[in-house]
């Protein structure tokens, strides 16, 4: 079973040269900390900054360097600041080519919601919404199952939606799986977790074709 950071070292293998990549609130931060260091990759925030580096050394941290979740983070040499209208025109206009986001709940057809539990206050949806609308590459970086041990990759979404039909691929604490037209197949183990403990844990339709391999974490 993977922990965050093995969550986002999996997804870190998903991220290609020269990719511009948005990285979501949560899990999906820690995605910039383990990207290999023989490609060229752009990191993007929806709050103004193309050129996100790692998190930076206790320390060493700059208050006026934060991402979308206020998190502090470093730039790279060349990064670039600019303003919310050109960011949302760089996600709108499809220039970023891969998305990885956290999700309260995904649906087997790809729905995703992550940004409303019904009663609980929250300050409106942020990026979140455009990012799924615009990207053609959307990574769930998730928990397998909720504090109460519920599944959260469901047959159909209870949360209100952020996106229909629009997530590609999701990385758990469990599994690596991809959004079929006929459920979550089912792609990579986490080490030591069987088959049968990710069934358990899935809600929604999960197909498995023949000997499913063990994640291969560096």
């Amino acid at each position: 079973m993977l922990d965050k950071n093995g969550i986002a070292k999996r997804i870190a293998q998903e991220v290609e040269d020269g990719f511009y990549v948005n990285l979501g609130i949560g899990i999906p931060t820690l995605v910039a900390n383990y990207v290999r260091d023989d490609i060229s990759v752009e990191f993007q925030s929806e709050n103004g900054i193309l050129g996100m580096g790692p998190f930076p050394i206790e320390g060493e941290e700059d208050a006026d360097l934060i991402n979308a979740g206020k998190q502090t983070i470093t730039a790279l040499p060349g990064a670039s600041f600019f303003d919310s209208a050109t960011s949302f025109g760089m996600i709108r206009g499809k220039h970023v080519d891969l998305t990885i986001l956290g999700a309260m709940e995904v649906a087997q057809n790809g729905d995703i919601a992550n940004w409303k539990i019904p009663g609980k206050m929250v300050k409106g949806m942020g990026g979140a919404m455009d990012l799924v609308a615009s990207a053609e590459n959307i990574i769930v970086a998730m928990m397998h199952t909720n504090r109460a041990g519920e599944s959260k990759l469901l047959k159909q979404c209870t949360l209100p939606l952020t996106g229909v039909g629009c997530v590609k691929k999701i990385v758990t604490n469990l599994a690596v799986l991809e959004v079929t037209e006929n459920g979550f197949l089912l792609l990579e183990r986490a080490p030591g977790v069987s088959v049968d403990e990710i069934r358990e844990a899935t809600e929604g339709v999960l197909i498995v074709n023949g000997n499913v391999p063990e994640m291969n974490i560096q």
